[in-house]
């Protein structure tokens, strides 16, 4: 339903006349206000590409000058249909595509959601390794310090080499330089974490580490079923294919003869007063046909019909490699959410043989039955261990947020990802 007007028209000009008594042309000046309204609905056919139009309509006119009147014209009721005959039917392709493009974007924003959340992930484990790193610096400077001092009372009884000593001296410096630099990626990592979820930029953050894995097992034909389910790529590439096909079929249709009927039937009235205007209305039929033949066109038509046919083509080949890759995708990121769980558990005992070995190790040092060397190794051991737990949940997580995007399903809820939509007014 739709409401078109013309609330204030005026017009002075001079217009051709014909003058009788003289047998010339002249002109003459005219001013004259008019106004309009048309009240109308209109319903499309899918079916035959028609559309059905029942109107009513209201008109003013008021001339002024030596001759002045004023007129209402009237249209009560009229009903109408127009059709496109053997042409190109746009309406059953928008009854085919629009459900399509619908529900694809219904599920790009369930998917732009999920991203945030794998996103979100890699900050905060981002965020985790640098605190960590930021930790064991600073633990290591006091650790340092103490092998620093403990180093001196043997070298002065000759327990080990000046050069050990020196070893240990830059031990301490490098520590402290390691302290800044942890400083300058925990700021950065924090600031990016913060800014990404709309936080104060200067808060300080405590993560806590998940310890574990989820307890669940998700299946490769599980994760394909639920990602051709719901996954946006599928109704993406069936709307590209289906609006190549649209393009095909109207380059075809337009090559051709065109012809189109319409028909309406109603009421009208002219009268000098409004209510006149609606009083015995005279019927007002409209009837016609119109036709549209090509008769030469140099092979314009047949080549944009052959250009359309190879670009449904290419997307359908199209279609089938991005099938094919976002396949590979699905299988390869189970394959590896798979793999993280075991490796997280290996991760977490190669941490704590490594912080065993390093305690061990200072132990032997200050003893005096290991050497500087032995030191270094284990501090570098420890560092790497505390580094790969933390990578190996962070890849573990962001492979598990990564299922659920892409087959937009809770493996852990065991429920489909859903969203309000009346909601969206609200963002």
């Amino acid at each position: 339903m739709s409401l078109d007007m013309t609330p204030f028209s005026y017009n002075q000009n001079f217009v051709e006349r014909y003058d009788y008594q003289n047998n010339v042309d002249t002109y003459k000046s005219q001013q004259s206000l008019n106004s309009n309204a048309n009240l109308s609905i209109k319903q499309n056919v899918d079916l035959t590409g028609g559309t059905f139009t029942v109107n009513t309509e209201l008109g003013y006119l008021r001339n002024y000058g030596l001759t002045q009147y004023v007129q209402y014209t009237s249209i009560p009721f009229s009903v109408g249909y127009s059709q496109s005959l053997f042409g190109f039917n746009s309406f059953k392709w928008e009854k085919k595509i629009e459900p399509v493009r619908y529900e694809k974007v219904k599920k790009e924003l369930i998917y732009n959601l999920q991203e945030i959340s794998e996103q979100t992930s890699e900050y905060f484990f981002d965020l985790a390794l640098n605190q960590t790193i930021y930790d064991l610096a600073k633990q290591n400077i006091a650790n340092s310090d103490t092998l620093y001092r403990i180093g001196q009372e043997r070298y002065k009884i000759g327990t080990i080499s000046q050069s050990d000593l020196l070893t240990l001296k830059l031990n301490v410096i490098n520590s402290r330089n390691d302290v800044s630099n942890a400083e300058i990626n925990l700021k950065t990592s924090t600031f990016t974490f913060a800014s990404y979820l709309r936080y104060d930029t200067q808060i300080q953050f405590h993560l806590e580490l998940p310890t574990k894995p989820l307890d669940i097992i998700i299946l490769a034909d599980d994760v394909m079923k639920k990602s051709r389910e719901n996954n946006p790529t599928i109704p993406e590439m069936k709307e590209t294919i289906l609006t190549a096909q649209q393009t095909l079929d109207q380059t075809k249709k337009q090559s051709r003869f065109s012809a189109s009927l319409s028909a309406s039937v109603g009421f009208n009235q002219v009268a000098n007063d409004f209510t006149d205007a609606y009083k015995k209305p005279l019927q007002q039929n409209v009837v016609s046909v119109s036709l549209s033949v090509p008769i030469i066109d140099w092979g314009l038509n047949k080549g944009k019909v052959n250009m359309a046919r190879e670009n449904l083509n290419t997307v359908k080949i199209t279609a089938k490699q991005t099938e094919q890759s976002f396949e590979q995708d699905v299988l390869m990121t189970v394959y590896e959410y798979n793999l993280r769980q075991s490796q997280i558990q290996l991760s977490e005992e190669a941490k704590q043989i490594a912080e065993l070995a390093y305690n061990k190790t200072k132990q032997l040092f200050i003893i005096g039955k290991t050497d500087v060397n032995g030191v270094n190794l284990a501090i570098s051991r420890q560092i790497e261990a505390e580094e790969n737990y933390i990578t190996s949940l962070k890849n573990y997580w962001l492979c598990y947020y990564k299922i659920r995007k892409l087959t937009l399903y809770d493996f852990e809820g065991k429920k489909p990802i859903s969203f309000d939509f009346e909601k969206i007014h609200g963002f």
